[in-house]
């Protein structure tokens, strides 16, 4: 058993002391998957890795305590935390008194660097939702992938499912989720 799972047992039987040791042995990883969601993001984002990081542990310890069974339980929930947390960002932004969808423009665009394709939250909450309603299983890996950043293998013992299922799910969620957002896009 992990220190994390040790941890999450303590969390579950009510000891106060158990959330800080959590943050401490979990802050690393979870700092590097915000950060993997913010490079994501489109420029201009005014989300820090470190405040979506703060937020989500807070969403996931704050109040009543939860029972996570082991760490890829715990990375899965924190992974859907910070999804939720952009998608509300991004539904924030889209408000007329946030600016209604305008964009920032750089006053020096020579020095604009095309940092690769960033991600539409709002399009791919949407498009995720219409995976979930028809094919949950596959939708359950890509938050588990996507969002929790979790591997093949993580992703499998997490579902009870055997690799090779979670590989072909993984392969048809992306191909549909692609299709969506260009049809959408």
């Amino acid at each position: 058993m992990s220190d994390v799972t040790r941890i999450l047992e303590q969390i579950g039987t009510g000891d106060a002391s158990a959330t800080e040791q959590l943050l401490q042995h979990v802050y690393a990883e979870l700092r590097r998957l915000a950060g993997d969601k913010l490079a994501r993001e489109r420029p201009g984002q005014t989300l820090q890795a470190t405040a979506l990081v703060h937020e989500a542990f807070l969403r996931l310890t704050g109040g009543t305590p939860s029972l996570w069974n082991s760490r890829g339980h715990f990375f899965a929930a924190a992974g859907e935390a910070m999804r939720r947390i952009l998608v509300e960002n991004a539904r924030r932004k889209q408000r007329l008194k946030h600016g209604g969808g305008q964009r920032r423009v750089d006053l020096d665009s020579e020095c604009v660097v095309d940092e690769g394709p960033a991600v539409d939250f709002l399009a791919l909450d949407g498009a995720l939702d219409k995976l979930a309603a028809s094919y949950p299983p596959k939708a359950q890996v890509v938050k588990l992938r996507f969002f929790a950043g979790l591997t093949m293998p993580e992703v499998a013992a997490s579902l009870g499912i055997s690799l090779a299922t979670a590989e072909r799910h993984w392969t048809f969620a992306k191909s549909w989720l692609y299709a969506e957002l260009a049809e959408t896009g």
